[in-house]
């Protein structure tokens, strides 16, 4: 039986060819009379290809991101921000998909899609080295989000798709809902988080305690849309189309923040946001 794994974590291989063809933007974050204002695009990747999922180092010097290359070989790959240099980090025989720091900001994992199939999170050092493996017995990952050390929230390839936490030195694996979005987010300091579901037509934000093991709603949005961060101040934001949009939770309505539109931009889905160096990095489809 010919096995075919996920790309981007659930493109088949046989559609490899139709992935995206996706650009990293970057940008300074300025607020001004308490007016947020972008300044400084760049476009760091600037190619035909897939370039995709970006995540800041802990010092917000550099980006990691997914390269998928001519050859379809995916790698995570570091674009140094003062020295505008790439580099390719990781330069396996296996695909790897998702990079997201560690909470100690000394290396970085990432979900590996093995010879075998199998698709697990791999820790790595920041000069691309393999660490370990960040639980031997979770397989079917697609991406993942460190709450804490010891405890991964992350997104399995059920049927139907599931979020679940796991704690990776008690081996507590628990389910928290079906039908997630891909994207889920710490909300502080804290290991409190948000997440979202999503039907056929709308999508449903959700506040959660790990500590209580208890959700609320937060808000809804009238369409489906798998990308969102929170921001320390503007709270959740959305990619819409060209747009990044928040809910203001004063009017309980949302509002544009940033349009992207005069840069060519038409749509827009990941996005990362750098507190401590202000700085902005869109994935933008060609």
């Amino acid at each position: 039986m010919i096995k075919t794994f996920i790309i981007s974590l659930f493109f088949a291989s046989s559609v490899l060819a139709q992935l995206p063809e996706t650009d990293i933007w970057l940008f300074k974050i300025e607020k001004k009379e308490n007016v947020y204002l972008y300044t400084n695009p760049l476009n760091v990747t600037h190619r035909i290809g897939y370039d995709n999922q970006p995540t800041f180092s802990l010092d917000g010097k550099s980006i990691l991101y997914v390269v998928i290359d001519s050859t379809k070989q995916a790698d995570i790959y570091q674009y140094n921000i003062n020295k505008k240099a790439t580099l390719n980090l990781t330069k396996s025989e296996v695909a790897e998909y998702s990079p997201t720091r560690l909470p100690n900001g000394l290396g970085f994992s990432c979900v590996v899609v093995e010879k075998d199939s199998s698709q697990r999170v791999w820790k790595f050092n920041f000069d691309g080295k393999f660490h370990s493996i960040a639980h031997e017995g979770t397989d079917s990952i697609g991406y993942h989000t460190w709450l804490n050390s010891d405890t991964l929230l992350y997104y399995k390839l059920t049927n139907p798709h599931s979020l679940r936490v796991l704690n990776v030195k008690s081996n507590e694996d628990y389910w928290l809902c079906d039908h997630p979005t891909r994207a889920f987010k710490k909300t502080g300091l804290s290991s409190n988080f948000m997440y979202a579901m999503k039907d056929s037509i709308h999508t449903e934000f959700r506040l959660y305690s790990p500590a209580l093991r208890e959700s609320k709603v937060y808000t809804t949005y009238p369409t489906v849309n798998e990308d969102f961060i929170w921001h320390p101040e503007l709270g959740l934001i959305k990619s819409e189309n060209a747009d990044l949009i928040r809910y203001n939770d004063q009017t309980n309505k949302w509002e544009v923040l940033f349009s992207f539109s005069n840069l060519g931009i038409k749509k827009i889905t990941r996005f990362v946001f750098d507190n401590r160096t202000k700085q902005l990095a869109i994935v933008s489809n060609l």
